[in-house]
């Protein structure tokens, strides 16, 4: 049986749908609520009370660790290399030991604002000269908190299995006597390279640790997994917030795993204001692609986790590959059969933006390949899911895929936009199922499952006793689905603000205007969802002003297809070329360093480079003769909106271009 009110697909009055939410069972009735986390880290800055241990340009890291005392700060010079694989002891009592840059405080992002590549000149650089961590810590450290420091590998380096070690996954640490804790990376750089194989950024196998205001990025392996963060041998509390996380498997994944400690589930964990982003030059097929095929699977994963609070990040950019394309995985995990206790449940994912990915959620009820505990008390509330599309990402475009048997998912008061099916669903049957309050469209198969035909049967069959009301699924059919929903013929007919413009709040005169259960708006909340991720993309400050380099980026190739591709550029004539914003280059660019080759000239003559818009220089970046192939060094300008245009000069024919951008004036 489902709960519902009426089947009309409009509600006429105000007062008619206050009634209706008020006659409703609360989603309480239905489905067990998800627990918070039962702890929080509190990353409050302590000013140091003790030394100051200086460390210059070729000094000795590890001996001021290693003779630092609670109260104490540890400063290393500016832009200063420091290559090794460095431990933090076990020192007695709980003061903070500071290790910092020794660049002033007003050289680094204010407290609380994130740091970004163009901070690189002021900060010492922890440098892993092989596979193993350029940081890690002894059994049972604890109290160190790292601010304005980069952590990366060496330049000849081709395989790191992870930069930052908080705690060790392997079998080694098998008590939670061993784990250290009392751990923050604060406004620190953490990063590979274009080439590198980077299994990891972080690794957090620790308790009562935090990763905030960061950026992680660069974090790939060829045909094997990869993440910013990772953890499954720590028991939490773990605090991630407001930082810019980059990888090309799961950029934030716990579990995955079986943890050494027995019964040990990842616990009370909060993801805040994050920008989880995979980078358009790793995927195959893209005008950006950079010629390495990362193994790309997901966005955010939970394998083994409990008391898990998500609330304000965007995560973008995900697309089949290694993986069917889900960019959010709340799938349980006894990943190599030695962890029957592996757990997901009491999940609270709400008020973010998930875009530009083949799927959405995936959620799995049980292990299928070992022993595992049932996923449960899931909170899926509030979010925004935009452009979720098969076509475009590879993948089904479904919005969320329920399999074998979660129980107590509620998915309330979203707004999303996906190609494929609203639910699909297979397996054992999910018990306290309850979807209300969403708008979406229903596409051709709206709610479907394995082996049934229509979306009643589907709910009957998969999800028996659920509550789904008042629901907007634009394009459905009243007489598949239960009494209580809504279904307007097109977008146009919903009454949003400005759906061409992206505005999907809803207008006053829409007609699902306070029709929620609750009597709100059907949908979610877009001013409480842009207050949340107001942060989420280059959070904090300003970035660094003046110039850093960046890994060459190709952003015009006139040889290859697509927008910043062919055709050739035609004599006497200009192209405009978007720059800022592509390809990770940063929008706030206001000038870039390139590389600029010409080849397959017809005939003899020049190219210029200028910002878009502005009076053409009489200055030539690179000269050349027919058939010639030559490149030049230039710094170019751009115009406000970040373009540069490229102006070809020679008698008549065509010439074909090649830019790479490898430094950025800000």
């Amino acid at each position: 049986m489902f709960a519902g009110s009426q089947s009309a697909g409009r509600l006429p009055t105000l007062t008619l749908t206050l009634a209706l939410a008020t006659a409703l069972p609360a989603a309480s009735a239905f489905a067990a609520t998800p627990e918070l986390p039962r702890a929080y880290v509190d990353t409050t800055y302590v000013p140091p009370t003790g030394a100051t241990l200086v460390v210059p340009a070729g000094g000795n890291l590890q001996a001021a660790l290693d003779a630092a005392h609670p109260g104490d700060v540890v400063t290393l010079h500016p832009g200063a290399t420091f290559t090794g694989t460095f431990t933090l002891p076990v020192n007695a009592g709980t003061g903070w030991i500071i290790v910092r840059s020794a660049a002033p405080d007003r050289s680094l992002p204010a407290a609380g604002a994130r740091i970004d590549p163009s901070y690189a000149p002021v900060l010492p650089k922890i440098v892993s000269p092989g596979t193993g961590p350029a940081l890690q810590t002894a059994p049972g450290a604890h109290h160190f908190r790292f601010i304005g420091v980069e952590f990366t590998v060496a330049p000849a380096v081709t395989q790191n299995y992870g930069l930052v070690a908080l705690g060790d996954g392997s079998a080694a640490q098998n008590s939670l006597s061993q784990v250290p804790h009392h751990l923050i990376l604060d406004r620190v750089y953490i990063h590979g390279n274009r080439t590198v194989n980077l299994q990891r950024g972080v690794s957090l196998q620790s308790a009562t640790s935090a990763v905030i205001d960061s950026y992680v990025s660069d974090c790939h392996q060829l045909g094997a997994d990869a993440q910013a963060i990772a953890g499954w041998n720590g028991p939490g509390p773990f605090k991630i917030t407001n930082n810019h996380l980059e990888a090309s498997t799961e950029n934030v994944l716990f579990g995955g795993a079986d943890p050494a400690i027995p019964d040990l589930v990842p616990s009370d964990i909060e993801v805040r204001g994050n920008h989880l982003f995979k980078p358009l030059f790793w995927r195959i097929g893209n005008p950006c692609y950079a010629g390495t095929a990362w193994s790309v699977k997901n966005l955010f994963e939970l394998k083994n986790a409990q008391r898990i609070l998500v609330d304000g990040n965007i995560f973008e950019s995900n697309w089949l590959h290694a993986q069917n394309g889900f960019a959010i995985l709340f799938t349980v995990r006894n990943q190599n059969g030695s962890a029957p206790w592996s757990v997901v449940q009491d999940i609270t994912f709400t008020r973010n933006i998930v875009r530009h990915t083949g799927s959405g959620v995936n959620v799995l009820g049980v292990d299928n390949n070992y022993p595992s505990q049932q996923t449960r008390r899931i909170l899926i509330k509030g979010n925004l899911f935009e452009d979720v599309n098969g076509a475009m990402w590879g993948g089904d475009g479904r919005l969320f895929q329920m399999l074998d048997g979660a129980a107590d998912v509620v998915i309330d008061h979203n707004t999303a936009f996906q190609s494929g099916s609203v639910i699909q669903a297979a397996g054992v049957p999910d018990l306290g199922f309850v979807y209300t309050n969403n708008l979406a469209p229903n596409n051709q198969y709206g709610v479907a499952g394995d082996g049934t035909g229509n979306p009643l049967l589907t709910l009957s069959t998969y999800f028996p006793g659920a509550l789904f009301s008042n629901n907007i699924l634009t394009g459905g059919n009243i007489l598949s689905y239960p009494p209580g929903n809504f279904f307007p013929a097109s977008w146009s007919t919903v009454g949003f603000v400005d759906f061409a413009g992206g505005n999907y709040r809803l207008a006053g005169a829409s007609p699902y205007k306070y029709a929620g259960t609750d009597g709100q708006d059907v949908g979610a909340d877009i001013d409480a969802l842009q207050a949340a991720t107001a942060g989420a993309i280059g959070a904090g400050g300003s970035p660094q002003e003046g110039f850093y380099t960046v890994p060459p980026t190709r952003l015009l190739d006139t040889r290859l297809s697509g927008p910043n591709g062919g055709p050739a550029l035609v004599a006497g004539t200009d192209r405009i070329f978007a720059i800022a914003g592509q390809c990770g280059i940063p929008s706030t660019a206001k000038a870039v360093s390139v590389n600029v080759a010409v080849t397959g000239a017809v005939a003899a003559g020049n190219l210029t480079l200028y910002p878009a818009g502005t009076p053409r220089p009489p200055v030539s970046a690179i000269n050349y003769v027919a058939g010639q192939t030559r490149s030049n060094n230039a710094i170019i300008p751009l115009n406000t909106l970040g373009q540069l245009a490229v102006y070809c000069s020679q008698a008549s024919g065509t010439a074909q271009v090649i830019l790479d951008v490898n430094g950025v004036f800000q």
